[in-house]
């Protein structure tokens, strides 16, 4: 997916997010900030998108998102509980009424055969519905997991917004 696919399921989310009145949060680990540039390349999008945490260290996720170190040791940084952890940090450090988190493996080290190159876990929170999680198994590149991730949140949210979660 090129950067103008991006740009426009960005503005298709942030077009989901103002008819609801939302604003967004979200918390990023492999991706760095992927999801975040592509909401940002929506012209108008600071009346919709509150605010980003690129938490890639696990000291990172605790400080600024409030994951627990006992999470982080029990499960690992790349896991559900991880995300979960950080999506409602990001709700809970910011103005949003819903966030998405990212947290995975990108490549191409630092794969293990419980969570090979190409494990993402991600997880939606919001102030009315309980917080839902997914984990996925993307297959390419760094850049192509990434841009993978950055989609599977981004579309996560709308289906979420739009009640088809």
């Amino acid at each position: 997916m090129d950067d103008v696919a991006l740009s426009n399921l960005a503005a298709e989310l942030g077009a989901a997010l103002k008819v609801r009145g939302y604003t967004l949060a979200l918390a990023e680990s492999c991706t760095g900030g992927m999801v975040a540039e592509a909401v940002t390349s929506v012209a108008g999008s600071s009346a919709w998108f509150d605010r980003g945490f690129v938490t890639y260290s696990n000291q990172a996720k605790v400080e600024m998102l409030g994951v627990s170190t006992q999470t982080l040791d029990i499960f690992g940084a790349v896991s559900e509980q991880t995300a979960i952890e950080m999506a409602v940090g990001a709700l809970k450090n910011s103005h949003a009424q819903m966030t998405g988190s990212i947290s995975g493996i990108a490549g191409p080290d630092g794969g293990t055969p419980e969570k090979p190159v190409g494990t993402v876990c991600f997880a939606w929170a919001d102030a009315h519905k309980p917080t839902s999680t997914t984990t996925k198994y993307f297959k390419g590149n760094r850049q192509e997991i990434r841009q993978q991730a950055t989609i599977e949140l981004m579309t996560g949210l709308i289906d979420r917004l739009n009640g088809n979660d």
